[in-house]
């Protein structure tokens, strides 16, 4: 079978939505022939080169993977669009809220952002009729989409995690205090300098509980004036930014992280702005695989992770952040509890399960 890839965030991003697209064609790629198609008007380097930065994103190959480039996304005639669908078996989408008719012999459309669309009409709904299967990244996105766009969601996909390279690393837990996320400061930000505000808070009044702590934040930029706001609230403060992380860093401080972090949303209403919640989470999953015991903000997708038994690992407000985490610091036994129920817990999310359902898919 003849696959290819097309998503409209490629090549300019690198954060949780390419690597759910390039896990799912790594998938297909064990049995079928996969392509990544990137919009003429968005490659500006020499497509290996493009292809040798995702691999180092992911941390590992992407084999026989082919990154071409496509008429779709650019200005080109709509009939060459729609006969370079025809060459393939499957064409798998990630929408960015748009939709095309494709002659492909089987279309996908994958929804990674609950955004609050308006619902389809007349020939834009005849677009997404054409897709056989629509899919989103979590229950969160499905129910803001079937909500507001009028269309019906057939599968929801968690993303997949390697457990194998997450929990194999019997490192000694240190003081950290992890977040992993892109530097920007619009949609559903990281609100990196939230964390890094909360994290003040907790040094000034508790410093014999936080003496050896440090906040740790991880994650490529997108904004370096954003970026920039954050270092200069940490000044003082026992904070490491690491904006060039490779693969293997990342898991060496999820390994060593005892608590993870994550603000998505924290100031937002999940109802009346659901765009701005976490769509799914993949790092806060990463990081209970490595027995990081997660302080989360309970809304989008997150509350999927955590799920019942873990509920009240979420917070709302960033006192209850202070006060949550205040409570693992104190207690060494209880943390050590919910380190061995999270990784219990990220085991529903492993790449066995995300293959299943990728497999799934090509089965509707």
């Amino acid at each position: 079978m003849k696959i290819a890839f097309y998503s409209p965030y490629l090549p300019d991003h690198f954060g949780g939505g390419e690597k759910y697209l390039l896990d799912t064609a790594s998938v297909y790629a064990s049995k079928h022939q996969v392509a990544i198609a990137l919009s003429q008007d968005h490659v500006h380097e020499d497509l290996n080169t493009i292809k040798k930065k995702y691999e180092q994103f992911l941390g590992h190959g992407l084999g026989e993977i082919q990154f071409i480039t496509t008429p779709l996304g650019t200005a080109g005639h709509k009939l060459s669009k729609l006969w370079w669908t025809k060459k393939y078996d499957l064409l798998y989408y990630v929408t960015d809220g748009s939709a095309f008719f494709s002659l492909a012999g089987k279309n996908i459309m994958h929804i990674q952002v609950p955004l609050t669309l308006s619902p389809r009409q007349g020939r834009e709904k005849a677009k997404f009729k054409r897709f056989d299967v629509i899919n989103t990244n979590s229950l969160f996105t499905k129910k803001v989409v079937e909500k507001y766009w009028g269309i019906k969601v057939d599968l929801v996909c968690h993303p997949g995690i390697d457990l194998e390279s997450l929990q194999t690393r019997l490192v000694p837990k240190e003081k950290i205090i992890l977040n992993v996320g892109r530097f920007f400061d619009n949609l559903h930000t990281k609100n990196q300098d939230v964390l890094v505000e909360i994290f003040r808070r907790l040094v000034s009044k508790n410093p014999e509980l936080m003496a050896g702590w440090r906040l740790v934040l991880i994650g490529s930029v997108e904004s370096a004036t954003y970026l920039q706001r954050v270092q200069e609230l940490a000044k003082g403060l026992p904070v490491e930014i690491i904006t060039n992380a490779s693969r293997e860093q990342l898991l060496d401080y999820y390994a060593r992280a005892t608590i993870y972090w994550h603000a998505t949303g924290c100031h937002d209403d999940e109802n009346a702005h659901p765009e701005k919640m976490e769509h799914f989470g993949i790092s806060t999953v990463e990081a209970m695989a490595a027995g990081a015991v997660p302080v989360v903000v309970a809304k989008g997708g997150q509350k999927e992770i955590l799920g019942n038994k873990l509920r009240e690992l979420g917070w709302q407000t960033e006192t209850e952040c202070v006060r949550l985490t205040k409570r693992l610091l104190k207690n060494d036994k209880l943390r050590c509890e919910y380190a061995e129920k999270v990784r219990v817990r990220a085991q529903k999310f492993d790449s066995e399960h995300f293959a299943k359902k990728c497999w799934q898919m090509l089965e509707m």
